[in-house]
């Protein structure tokens, strides 16, 4: 039988073991790329399944300077498009992790 001090230690060493792994994810997220687009692909943005935006692709025939309100409301599509697909993937690496640990589905860990 364990004694009340070797279940801390071990309480504290699983912490920090999902602690690395969570920070890892972090870095592995911010690796991975999404491309969400609007109007028919006319204007395009890419962010990282963190969600930091990478870059924004606007076709010339946009470049009309009375489509102003258009053209911003396709950046805006195409940011939100690229931000669900970020969250998909995000939610994915995720599930693998917390399976990897034997964490139940739908387990929230601090900080996520």
């Amino acid at each position: 039988m364990q004694s009340m001090e070797e279940m801390i230690q071990a309480a504290q060493k699983a912490a920090e073991t999902i602690q690395t792994q969570m920070n890892e994810m972090q870095v592995k997220l911010d690796n991975i790329e999404v491309e969400g687009s609007s109007g028919g692909g006319v204007v395009k943005v890419r962010c990282t399944a963190k969600g930091r935006m990478l870059g924004v692709q606007i076709d010339d025939s946009l470049m009309v300077p009375n489509e102003k309100q258009m053209l911003e409301d396709l950046i805006t599509a195409a940011f939100n498009d690229a931000r669900d697909k970020a969250d998909r993937v995000s939610n994915e690496q995720m599930k693998e992790m917390q399976g990897g640990m034997g964490l139940p589905p739908g387990f929230k860990l601090p900080g996520m």
